[in-house]
């Protein structure tokens, strides 16, 4: 065994090339740890020792030790920009720091002290460590008996993880300090000493904090109270535990504060899903009023901890340098620019490019109408974005778990919606007109409504109606954005409106395309008459996704449509009736009424049940769970995961396509894989967690998991029957 130790170890640091993934960091880490036993190294000279990643020293935090003292040192670590190392427990994957000391008779070594970690999150997983500078304090017993005017000699060998997120290569730096020994007090050491006290001081420690926890439908909830929680107001709460498997480190912690203290909950880990609660669970809670380390035993929650309002788990706080680089920044932007882009070919912005098409002809050879229609367009695409991604971040800080869309997981918002593209519908009908009067065919992309104003508004609109859709680019970009400070998140959701704005505003911006159009003339008419038919269609749709989110609500949004569409009417023939028409105004004032009271009661009708709302799909499926995939899996089975939404337009192209051929059918017999489907229509924690493990910030994601393999093989947006299929045959290759 000594034999293999000393050759695994001799190829992990003379064969960078050989240097392992993060994937695959964990079965190397056990090889080497296969081999326990210490093995001698050659001692080093004091001062910084250095590899291509990282500089190590071993440094002291006094100018001296006391005989009998407990004298502090620490591993300082100058990591390289773009890698990293690891806390005590490493996350999802890389190693922690480890020490072998070498010391002299009756000299001790204590643990390491360890700093608060970064949260540094890759992809779909989510690590503890630490980047740039970095120092371990770790307390050293001095013997009574060490001769004052004499050093003693402490060397270490610091075993590093030291990883980017492209690979990980472990490092061993031996390293020495020569201690002087004297009596009395000493001094800080002139280098690190400052650095070093101010670590020690900052570092979580106990502090009479009590805590329970309780393992509940897969979700672990943790309660603390006392302490210095006691009366404090957090923003946020995270749970670092001191083991893996405890929690899914990687899915988003809500919490809540109370009088006594807070409560943290998250997704278990899979060594509790595997093996149940069996005692306590110690680790760091953190928050932004401090730090301290905890032991929570298994009970009831504590009481006082909850009803002062919800909390976050301070992710854009606490995200490690490396995932808000510019770089990481400018990618994410660039991909919301080319996403938006794409947006404007998706299903659900048919109906706004319909209203587009109708402005551009109307403003086709009056070049200044035209560039202040594309401007106000742009005005009303890019301030909607802004208020969407201001609340989402906001309720995500709040400890939501919602994604991009979470606006449509709400029946009352969906049957708003409906409603009005109804009237938008009857207004390009004709039926009534907004403004001074009938003013020409198309006046403004609403028809009738006054050019800047109808312009904004249908940016607005088009941000709305856009939220069902996900394009090829969008999902990397606002995955990343969800876990950037606000200002670079916001960056990302603006440049997104712009890239779907951009095509309309180009176009409106430039004399010669415009003069390709036609003129002016009967046939606008006609045009915006036909173009009201997609605007019935996305009405009729919206209703479809209402009557699955809700249970028996239906008709109510149906009443709802019909007032409001008397209402509408017999205000268009008050307006005909040039100032005669009062006994239909008041009769569309009452229809109103009625319209908006059952568009209220249709807003608050109950959700429907799990059954009832799943999505369709002529294959056969099952309700995805956690549980569910690591079922199938120890089965040897695949798993083909379809995470959809019934308001998701791309979601129900890919369902109808390349989800429900017969190819299909057979390639999920032949590899006799589990077809799992996540439904997000209505708002779902557990989903909204598993999409944001894998970078996602809402749907549609199609996953396949192979047997033995630790990461699912993730599938384009835009499935295809030929992608599925390969998929599948690759899962059981």
């Amino acid at each position: 065994m000594r034999i293999l130790f000393l050759l695994l170890t001799w190829l992990a640091l003379a064969v960078p090339a050989a240097a392992s993934t993060p994937a695959s960091e964990a079965a190397l880490r056990d090889a080497l740890a296969a081999g326990a036993a210490p093995v001698a190294r050659a001692s080093a000279a004091p001062g910084p020792q250095r590899t291509e990643r990282i500089e190590a020293e071993l440094v002291p935090m006094s100018a001296w030790a006391a005989p009998g003292s407990t004298a502090v040192v620490a591993i300082r670590q100058e990591i390289k920009p773009g890698w990293h190392t690891y806390w005590r427990n490493q996350g999802d994957s890389g190693g922690p720091t480890t020490l072998t000391w070498s010391l002299p008779a009756g000299v001790a070594p204590g643990d390491i002290l360890w700093p608060l970690p970064e949260r540094q999150r890759l992809q779909s997983l989510m690590n503890y460590g630490y980047s740039g500078a970095v120092l371990l304090p770790v307390p050293i017993e001095i013997p009574a008996d060490a001769p004052p005017g004499r050093s003693l000699p402490l060397g270490v060998t610091a075993h590093f993880y030291v990883c980017s997120d492209e690979m990980c290569v472990p490092e061993d730096l031996d390293l020495a300090l020569d201690l002087p020994v004297r009596q009395g007090a000493a001094p800080l050491d002139p280098r690190f000493g400052q650095a070093i006290q101010d670590v020690v001081a900052a570092a979580p420690r106990p502090a009479g904090i009590e805590a329970r926890v309780a393992l509940a439908d897969g979700r672990l909830v943790l309660t603390a109270s006392g302490g210095p929680l006691a009366g404090a107001a957090p923003r946020w709460a995270y749970f670092h535990p001191f083991e893996g498997g405890v929690i899914d480190h990687a899915a988003a912690q809500s919490g809540e504060r109370g009088p006594q203290g807070l409560t943290v909950t998250v997704a278990a880990g899979r060594g509790l899903t595997s093996n149940g609660l069996k005692g306590p669970i110690s680790g760091v809670l953190s928050t932004d009023l401090g730090a301290w380390e905890i032991t929570a035993e298994p009970g009831a929650a504590l009481t006082g901890v909850t009803g002062d309002g919800a909390i976050g788990d301070g992710e854009g706080a606490q995200t490690a340098p490396a995932a808000t680089a510019l770089p990481d920044f400018a990618k994410a932007a660039l991909f919301a620019l080319l996403g938006g882009l794409i947006l404007n070919l998706m299903p659900c912005v048919f109906p706004i490019l319909a209203m587009k098409a109708a402005s551009l002809s109307r403003a086709a050879h009056q070049p200044a109408e035209a560039r202040r229609d594309g401007l106000a367009f742009l005005a009303g695409v890019l301030a909607t974005f802004l208020v969407l991604a201001g609340a989402l971040l906001a309720l995500r800080a709040g400890g939501q778990a919602l994604g991009w869309g979470f606006q449509l997981q709400s029946p009352g918002v969906v049957a708003a919606l409906a409603l009005l593209m109804l009237a938008v519908a009857l207004n390009l009908s004709g039926v009534f007109h907004i403004g001074a009067g009938l003013q020409g065919a198309g006046h403004g992309p609403l028809s009738r409504l006054p050019g800047v104003a109808g312009a904004f508004f249908t940016g607005v609109l088009a941000v709305v109606v856009a939220a069902p859709c996900t394009a090829p680019f969008m999902a990397f970009a606002l995955g990343a954005a969800l876990f950037m400070p606000w200002p670079m998140a916001l960056a990302v959701f603006l440049m997104l409106g712009l890239g779907l704005a951009l095509p309309y505003v180009l176009i409106s911006l430039n004399p010669r395309l415009l003069a390709r159009l036609p003129k002016p003339g009967p046939w606008m008419e006609t045009l915006r008459n036909l173009l009201a038919f997609p605007m019935y269609g996305a009405a009729l749709w919206l209703a479809w996704v209402y009557g699955r989110q809700t249970a028996d609500a239906l008709a109510l949004l149906f009443g709802a449509g019909l007032m409001l569409a008397l209402a509408l009417w017999l205000y268009g023939r008050a307006q005909a009736a040039s100032g005669k028409g009062r006994a239909a105004g008041v009769g569309a004032l009452l229809a109103l009424i009625a319209a908006l009271g059952l568009g209220v009661l249709a807003g608050k009708a109950p959700a429907a049940s799990s059954e009832s709302g799943a999505p369709s799909s002529r294959l056969s499926s099952q309700p995805w769970s956690e549980q569910a995939v690591k079922a199938a899996l120890a089965e040897g089975r695949p798993v083909l995961v379809n995470f959809t939404a019934d308001w998701c337009v791309t979601c129900k192209v890919n369902e109808s396509t390349a989800l429900s051929s017969a190819r299909t059918s057979q390639a999920l017999d032949q590899a006799n894989a589990l077809y799992l489907v996540g439904d997000w229509t209505r708002r779902d924690d557990a989903i909204t967690a598993e999409l944001q493990r894998h970078g996602r910030s809402g749907v549609p994601l199609y996953l396949v998991y192979a047997p033995g393999r630790p990461e699912p093989r993730i599938l384009p947006q835009l499935l295809t029957e030929g992608v599925v299929i390969d998929a599948l045959k690759d899962a059981i290759d």
